[in-house]
């Protein structure tokens, strides 16, 4: 059993075919179908299932799955530092969409002032996407304002913000200062999109009050969600410092739900085999100290 092995293994567990595996790696197909066999040979067990065309991962396969990504992963981090000292190189930083928007642009531009032979690469995604590309090491750190599932990942809570319910002029809860808790109940909810840390955390806060509601607006834009509340399509769920400026305009109104626990951790998360490099440490403490010297803002 080789690297080699583990690299067509990976491959063929994301691509769900062989087929797809080859060619993502550019080798033949049965050189991929020979390594899987080689491996399912060498551990004496099954590491796929075939339905149809697709190949889905055995329990074994799962298993194996999560040690393999981080042999791999770890065999190209050493790569990658023996070939670049770490004061110099690419940082690769992944935020879900509250704290790409609120957090992340002034703590990179903070971090490239001190550490100016570090380029950082950003993307902005939801949770549940930033989480996949942490456990594919395709990202170094991850900013999220969700909770990640994997037990592979390790989260290290950094600051807290406050997800509001907030309506339109017009809506019959304009102006309101109180609310009964059923009267949220089948309400047209302008919600993002599936795997955000905000969709996630209003479902079980409304769960948790046995609550109903239903979505007729889904989007992974807040501008978006923001111009349909204040259009009056619904009552919109948004982090509060997002619609600050609308409910001091009076555009929005916040709807008091002391009944609602919507406060939620911003975390900065990470793979708990990466090795942190003296560029992540130093990116992880501007991050801290940012919050740690702020005026409770989150910029």
């Amino acid at each position: 059993m080789t690297l080699r092995h583990l690299e067509i293994f990976v491959a063929v567990a994301d691509e769900g075919s062989m087929t797809a595996a080859s060619e993502k790696l550019y080798i033949s197909q049965p050189t991929v179908s020979q390594a899987i066999m080689e491996l399912e040979r060498f551990y004496g067990t099954k590491l796929f299932d075939r339905m149809g065309k697709r190949l889905y991962r055995t329990q074994a396969g799962e298993r194996l799955l999560s040690y393999a990504r981080h042999v791999t992963a770890l065999v190209s981090d050493m790569a990658l530092q023996m070939t670049q000292v770490e004061t110099t190189g690419i940082l690769r930083v992944g935020a879900s969409a509250s704290v790409g928007i609120l957090f992340l642009p002034e703590q990179i531009k903070r971090f490239q002032l001190e550490s100016s032979g570090i380029q950082i690469q950003a993307v902005v995604k939801n949770t549940l996407d930033i989480e996949q590309l942490l456990l594919r090491n395709e990202l170094d750190i991850g900013l999220v304002e969700g909770d990640v599932h994997s037990t592979d990942l390790l989260t290290q809570p950094f600051a807290e913000d406050e997800l509001v319910i907030v309506c339109g002029r017009g809506n019959p809860f304009y102006g309101k200062k109180k609310i009964d808790p059923l009267a949220l109940q089948n309400q047209p909810y302008l919600m993002r999109e599936m795997g955000s840390g905000t969709r996630e955390l209003f479902e079980y806060a409304m769960a948790t009050k046995v609550l109903n509601w239903k979505i007729v607006w889904e989007s992974n834009s807040f501008e978006s969600i923001k111009r349909a509340a204040i259009a009056n399509l619904g009552l919109a769920v948004l982090s509060k410092e997002l619609v600050r400026e609308e409910l001091l305009s009076g555009a929005l109104w916040h709807i008091s739900t002391p009944f609602l626990s919507l406060k939620r951790k911003w975390g900065i998360v990470y793979h708990k085999n990466k090795y942190l490099t003296s560029a992540m440490k130093s990116f992880i403490k501007t991050c801290e100290d940012s919050i740690w010297q702020s005026d409770g803002s989150h910029v």
